[in-house]
């Protein structure tokens, strides 16, 4: 004879099946929309989704360590890039809110050292909006052979302090590290202790974000991802950076889950004032406020107002976004460069408000090599100065056009027209550019959405 189950015990029985039941039925769809994106080649990392500040879904997918097979989870630790401004910015709001600091104030306030007139004139707020006008140094030709030295703040910001002003303080927008590793310098300096002491003390110990730090290559750090470079099914190791070289604009790691409490504080007054948030991310110019980018989703028949920023540091993406009104979040942290953080956390957001994905878009074809003749390749030949110390050598050989940069290899450039030319090794293209008289006078160095021109020196 079964024994009989009073009407309690089935009530709580149907509603346990019922919360489990609606669970699954949030995490699949999440789950079918990555596993496109994995499918298709373009995510390899870890995802966590939260609805009315509750965590409904936190998976990871493929390896963060190659050589181990060793699988992502959610709590592999990544590094995060430019998400890392976020936690600079707010210790700038705070050390403001202590009157250590002061927004509209120059630089030579607290750097009394910085180059004239640039010192006088750019504020923590230029900085903090990517308004200063300042060059990024992420984009200067000598960066590369730059990023794998070892060096200190004080020592890095000479490297880029004394370049010219792109814009007026002020006057424009140009997203732009320097500014962040400027803010880094000056956190250190009115504090008296190094930038990560600082955010450990400020931010990551109240929180209890023990995921979550400065990233040295020499720290035995348990669960850290491997960053990969990805070529069709080809795999390799990230080339070495110094981290002293994002620094304050890009070194840190954390996980999905130390994001998410991040997240979580900033609906509260923890770390900063309702006004102090509210300065924090009220956008300047193209969205952009202190760290947080300001956009509108069309999620169903309401627009859905959002704060993000995403972050790449070699071999590493990530992307986090919020939805403030409702509470909702998407995280997204991959270490085989996040070429598609983005389009995933918008089609993510999408389906946390019951609107269908896009999925993932088919990788652009490769540009078809022409042919070109001598006599117009050799017009190319010559020396280009693309800064005082750093120029590219552009030479001919056998029909074949070919470019070395100074302290580098030799590399051959591939034809897509007949003033361009891809540099495949480095995902790079040179347009060589004329004058009114038919002359070339200079090259255009375009890599990783900056433009470098170089002027024909010989």
């Amino acid at each position: 004879m079964l024994p009989r189950l009073s009407s309690s015990l089935l009530l709580l029985s149907l509603l346990t099946l019922s919360c489990t039941t609606q669970a699954q039925n949030k995490t699949k769809p999440f789950d079918a929309v990555i596993g496109q994106y994995v499918k298709a080649g373009q995510f390899n990392g870890t995802v966590l989704v939260a609805e009315h500040g509750k965590v409904v879904f936190s998976k990871g997918y493929g390896l963060a360590n190659r050589e181990w097979s060793q699988p992502n989870a959610a709590d592999t630790r990544f590094r995060i890039g430019s998400l890392t401004k976020q936690f600079t910015a707010m210790l700038v709001m705070q050390l403001v809110e202590k009157g250590q600091l002061k927004l509209d104030a120059p630089i030579s306030t607290y750097l009394p050292d910085y180059p004239k007139p640039g010192g006088d004139r750019i504020t923590l707020h230029h900085l903090l909006t990517h308004t200063a006008g300042i060059p990024n140094y992420t984009a200067q030709p000598t960066f590369k052979a730059a990023s794998i030295q070892p060096t200190t703040p004080t020592a890095f910001v000479s490297s880029f302090a004394s370049l010219p002003l792109e814009f007026a303080p002020g006057a424009s927008y140009h997203y732009s590290n320097s500014g962040y590793f400027l803010l880094g310098t000056i956190i250190e300096k009115v504090t008296g202790k190094p930038y990560a002491q600082v955010l450990s003390e400020q931010i990551l110990q109240p929180l209890r974000m023990q995921d979550t730090g400065y990233d040295l290559p020499g720290t035995v750090l348990p669960r850290r991802a491997a960053g990969y470079d990805r070529n069709g099914q080809e795999y390799a190791n990230i080339p070495y950076i110094d981290m002293g070289v994002p620094y304050a604009a890009g070194a840190l790691y954390s996980t999905v889950q130390d994001l998410y409490k991040w997240d979580q504080a900033l609906y509260t007054t923890q770390l900063l004032s309702e006004a102090g948030k509210a300065t924090m991310f009220r956008p300047v110019k193209n969205g952009y406020g202190y760290a947080w980018i300001t956009s509108k989703g069309v999620m169903d028949k309401d627009t859905v107002s959002l704060l993000w920023h995403n972050g790449r540091v070699n071999g590493f993406g990530a992307n986090l976004m919020r939805a403030p009104q409702d509470r909702n979040l998407v995280v997204l942290l991959d270490n085989e460069g996040g070429a598609h953080v983005e389009d995933m956390t918008m089609d993510l957001m999408r389906v946390l408000y019951g609107r269908p994905a896009t999925g993932p878009k088919a990788a652009p074809a490769a540009p078809k090599a022409i042919a070109v003749n001598a006599t117009t390749l050799s017009t190319y030949t010559g020396k280009y100065a693309l800064a005082p110390t750093f120029v590219l050598t552009v030479t001919t050989e056998n029909g074949q056009l070919f470019a070395q940069a100074t302290g580098q290899p030799r590399f051959p450039l591939v034809p897509t027209a007949p003033d361009r030319f891809t540099v495949a090794s480095i995902q790079a293209e040179l347009e060589f550019v004329k004058n009114t008289g038919g002359t070339v006078e200079k090259v255009i160095l375009h890599q990783g959405g900056q433009h470098s021109p170089g002027a024909k020196v010989e």
